[in-house]
């Protein structure tokens, strides 16, 4: 039985900020190789550029989590480089806010890409090898609004539902497999989450919210922390947290 963070391989999809990054750096720290994918290049070499210089494994690796291929290269490479996959971070989200009658369909549809089929993805990259080694970990990113609706919120909310209930049915299907999984739901959290919202009434009345309640993205870190680092008999299936001050 094995347990802890050193010497895992973790691939992180949205590696490039927020949630991500801060995942990326504190897993590194810990003795993980980290697998860093996202669509902005310059960020996620920088980054990996900062850990290898002080002695961390990273590697960088351009994904867009709504290109099929690029997720399946994303884990195929790092098991190249490793020799093995031990997490599958699907983490890659978008959060562009807006009531269903302002008729942002072609939000919605991104939002669809990236926050549900990015994670079947990243799912789909990375069980095979999972499978063959006969252990793993996936983890995906729902959020708070998984678990409530907020007017203005639907759509997002409709893909962290998702989100949740397809964790739940792989938890329930590779139980053979050795493999775990875990949901990790955030509250508010200081993120470039906000930069998503295009409209701007809405933008500035969740921008002001946040600001007074968030929580920085270190909390969302120690919870991947806390669920990579138990016993492979331990499977923390879910996560969900706020700030202390955070309401709903």
């Amino acid at each position: 039985m094995s347990q802890g963070i050193e010497d895992k391989v973790v691939v992180i999809t949205g590696a490039s900020s927020g949630l991500g990054e801060a995942t990326a750096r504190h897993l590194a720290e810990r003795g993980a190789a980290v697998v860093l994918g996202a669509r902005r290049r310059d960020r996620i070499d920088a980054l990996a550029g900062e850990l290898t210089s002080k002695g961390y494994n990273a590697k960088a690796i351009q994904t867009d989590v709504t290109d099929r291929q690029q997720v399946r290269n994303l884990v195929d490479t790092a098991v190249q480089e490793f020799g093995r996959v031990d997490v599958m971070l699907n983490n890659a989200g978008l959060m562009p806010l807006a009531p269903l009658e302002r008729l942002k369909v072609d939000e919605w549809d991104r939002m669809i890409d990236v926050n549900v089929k990015g994670v079947l993805y990243g799912i789909a990259a990375a069980l095979p090898h999972m499978k063959a080694q006969k252990s793993g970990h996936i983890i995906n990113v729902s959020s708070v609004y998984g678990h409530v609706v907020d007017p203005g919120a639907a759509v997002y909310c409709a893909t962290k539902f998702a989100v949740r209930a397809l964790s739940e049915g792989l938890r329930k299907e590779v139980k053979p497999y050795n493999i775990r999984t875990t949901i990790i739901s955030p509250g508010a959290v200081s993120t470039e989450l906000l930069e998503h919202i295009s409209e701007k009434d809405i933008q500035a009345d969740t921008r002001e919210f946040v600001s007074q309640i968030a929580v920085g993205a270190d909390a969302f870190a120690r919870a991947v922390a806390f669920a990579v680092n138990e016993p492979d008999d331990v499977d923390i299936n879910e996560i969900l947290f706020r700030p202390t001050a955070q309401p709903v």
